[in-house]
């Protein structure tokens, strides 16, 4: 038997471009990463950001990191709605990129009132 996705993913228009701004092979481990995510929570790869609402999709390739931010929405079916994306030098997740997430998730559910 098929094991069932814990979740379903919808891709904002901001990370479609993202990933298709990216070489084919980068795209492919990140792509790998998140379907890899929705049958298996590994904090190396999908995890929660401190003290925020917002979830990172993180792949690591070619000695890049790359993030992309999501939230979910667990109102109808268990969702995943993908904000945007990034390529980062550094451990530590800017700050604004999170306040950006933040407002991208504020700004849906207001519209879904």
């Amino acid at each position: 038997m098929e094991e069932k996705p814990k979740f379903k993913i919808i891709y904002s228009e901001e990370v479609i471009a993202f990933l298709n701004g990216l070489g084919d092979k980068a795209k492919a481990k990140i792509m790998y990463n998140i379907n890899r995510s929705k049958y298996v929570i590994d904090k190396t790869f999908f995890k929660k950001l401190e003290g925020s609402d917002i979830w990172e999709f993180r792949t690591l390739y070619n000695g890049i990191q790359y993030r992309i931010f999501a939230f979910w929405d667990t109102e109808e079916d268990t969702l995943v709605i993908t904000t945007h994306g990034i390529t980062k030098k550094t451990q530590k997740t800017p700050s604004k990129e999170i306040a950006k997430a933040e407002k991208i998730r504020k700004e849906y559910f207001n519209l879904k009132k």
